[in-house]
């Protein structure tokens, strides 16, 4: 994996998070208050799947 890979893929992660706010301010910002409330453990849990998730489709990629 190359650094020029690496600039792409954060680059690309970037636009994808800038669609919310971009399109849907106003779900955004509901979205961002009730994860504000939920408790430490659920956001752990929650970030947990989620890096499971984005390994398993990184390992799963094959150019």
């Amino acid at each position: 994996m190359t650094t020029e890979t690496l600039i792409l893929a954060f680059a690309l992660f970037l636009i994808f998070e800038g669609l919310g706010p971009a399109l849907l301010p106003k779900k955004w910002q509901q979205m961002l208050q009730q994860l504000s409330v939920l408790p430490f453990s659920q956001l752990r849990v929650f970030g947990i799947v989620l890096i499971v998730m984005g390994w398993l489709l990184f390992i799963s990629f094959k150019p």
